[in-house]
């Protein structure tokens, strides 16, 4: 079937094989020449392994580390005419090249937060890893099931305490215009901390180390994003922030469990604002991302998943004396976000943006852009005019 790129809302329904395989080896390719990680993991457990930064963590491990990795994903298959989901073929691409490599690379495709999966991935790893030194929290879901009572969690992106009203963009028809969005409910709150908070991270944690899996100063890391203030009343005093405190409070128990398991560390890297399935359904952000491309672009200091990751791991969590931290004990990867000089920047295009000069004062363009290369649209060297085969079973 020839594919092309059907867009609802904020989610492109179709993903291309070809472009998906593609946008893996050009992140493989950027690790590669960025040359080995001194002393880096060996044998890496990816919990949300499939997109985005858990992707870009996985082939950092990989290609910058010779690491041998186990990635965890939720992801759909193809069905008759319908192609899989963009983390499918991203991870048949990665399972391919790095086998290539000779690297191991295994998956279990299912609920992460089942204890199921869980015991599938402790199974995996005591039979082909004997233990794991790095274990990547990236999972990103609207939905839990809670694996001790059953109860059913859905997340909800809302500011707390009072209605929120600023600026968004509808990216696809290029639409700026004024959103209000109501405030959460305490039912709200509780169910997004239950999905999006750190009781699963720890979960994962105990229950590898209740196993033995966890190598002598394993260190484990989750990802976080704090933004300027523009961005807070929806993203860190909204219900994902009171959530991603959740992740912190958890990061300093699980740092408590690893030093005592020969001395290892757990910590949350706060990361770039970058066009991902997940940001692109927060209102607010994805204007907020295009102003700052434009900004960052214009002063050379923009970088994706793939550069963020990479940086990370290279001169944060494996550098020689190990990361810097913030005050809070978090590694700031977002450093670069949040000059102020970058941010004054935003601050003065903000008020300005219409509809009519959106065009001009952002770069649109580049988000959409990157928002199609998600789903394996718009790769160099892709033929997307040409047959293509949507049912691509996992290695």
């Amino acid at each position: 079937m020839i594919i092309k790129p059907k867009v609802r809302g904020f989610v492109c329904v179709t993903a291309h094989p070809a472009g998906c395989a593609a946008h893996v080896d050009e992140w493989i390719s950027h690790v590669k020449s960025k040359g080995s990680i001194p002393n880096g993991p060996r044998k890496v457990l990816v919990i949300g392994a499939s997109t985005g930064y858990g992707l870009a963590s996985r082939i950092t491990a990989a290609f910058g580390s010779g690491a041998g990795t186990l990635g965890i994903f939720y992801e759909r298959p193809s069905e008759e005419v319908r192609t899989a989901t963009p983390g499918w073929y991203n991870s048949v691409g990665f399972t391919r090249a790095a086998r290539a490599a000779g690297l191991y690379a295994q998956n279990i495709n299912g609920d992460a937060f089942s204890n199921e999966i869980k015991a599938q991935a402790l199974e995996a790893i005591r039979r082909d890893m004997g233990q794991v030194d790095l274990v990547v929290y990236s999972l990103a879901s609207p939905r839990r099931v809670h694996p001790g009572n059953g109860a059913v969690h859905k997340s909800a992106l809302k500011p707390v305490g009072a209605p929120y009203t600023n600026k968004t963009v509808d990216t696809d028809k290029g639409v700026v215009s004024s959103v209000t969005i109501e405030p959460a409910n305490e039912q709200e709150i509780a169910d997004t901390i239950a999905v999006m908070g750190g009781e699963d991270w720890e979960m994962w944690i105990n229950a590898l180390a209740d196993a033995g899996l966890l190598a002598p100063g394993a260190q484990s890391v989750a990802y976080s994003y704090i933004g300027p203030a523009v961005t807070w009343a929806i993203y860190k005093n909204g219900t994902i922030g009171l959530a991603k405190n959740d992740l912190e409070r958890a990061a300093r128990n699980i740092d408590s469990l690893l030093k005592l398991n020969g001395g290892g560390r757990a910590f949350i890297s706060v990361n770039k604002a970058l066009v991902t399935q997940a940001s692109s359904a927060i209102p607010v952000v994805p204007l907020y991302i295009s102003i700052l491309y434009k900004i960052m672009k214009a002063n050379g200091t923009h970088e994706g998943c793939i550069e963020q990751m990479q940086r990370m791991f290279s001169t944060q969590m494996y550098a020689p004396g190990g990361p810097g931290f913030d005050e809070s004990g978090r590694v700031r990867v977002d450093n670069l976000e949040m000059r102020p000089e970058v941010q004054a920047s935003v601050a003065k295009i903000w008020p300005e943006v219409t509809t009519e000069n959106l065009a001009a004062l952002t770069d649109i363009a580049g988000y959409r852009s990157e928002f199609l290369k998600l789903f394996g649209f718009g790769m160099a060297g892709v033929d997307y005019d040409a047959e293509a085969e949507p049912h691509v079973p996992m290695p």
